[in-house]
């Protein structure tokens, strides 16, 4: 999800059965569904129904996650708190909410996802844009390369004398 589709989130678009979350006017105000699964779908229940009713203190608008005093998270908000949680985390990179929507789809496409659902996914029009998101690792690059690649070194090595 994108920044903005996370901080105005309602509680009513997540679908517990169906494992789903319902994004409404997201980016070019289209619309979307998007898997979640089953742990998340277990801490998002447990914050909205044992946390969130402390927090928002009977004046609840409907929007899933609140800050300590109960309010919508302003993006900008959302963006410095998830940077500071980057930064104690001390994983050796920088960055805020964009740092889980990229890692996420380049860890499906290097698990073998197909780049057409990652564009599902992220919500694009384009898989121009996709590929922005989805980087190959030169690791993964390199060991595709060994075992597909049609001189492959066994075999030279067996031609030696």
């Amino acid at each position: 999800m994108r920044r903005l589709e996370l901080t105005t989130l309602k509680w009513s678009a997540i679908d517990y059965e169906r494992g789903t979350i319902f994004i409404s006017q997201g980016k070019g105000h289209k619309d979307r569904m998007v898997p979640i699964g089953d742990r998340a779908l277990k801490w998002i229940y447990s914050y909205q129904y044992q946390a969130r009713p402390e927090l928002t203190l009977g004046r609840d608008d409907g929007t899933l996650f609140v800050t300590k005093l109960g309010d919508a998270f302003h993006a900008n908000a959302m963006s410095k708190l998830v940077r500071e949680y980057v930064k104690q985390a001390d994983i050796g990179k920088k960055g805020s909410c964009h740092l889980f929507r990229h890692t996420c789809a380049t860890l499906m496409l290097e698990g073998g996802a197909d780049v057409r659902y990652i564009q599902a996914l992220l919500g694009h029009a384009k898989l121009e844009t996709t590929g922005i998101y989805t980087q190959v690792s030169i690791k993964q690059l390199k060991d595709v390369h060994t075992i597909s690649h049609p001189a492959k070194l066994d075999k030279l090595l067996e031609m030696q004398p």
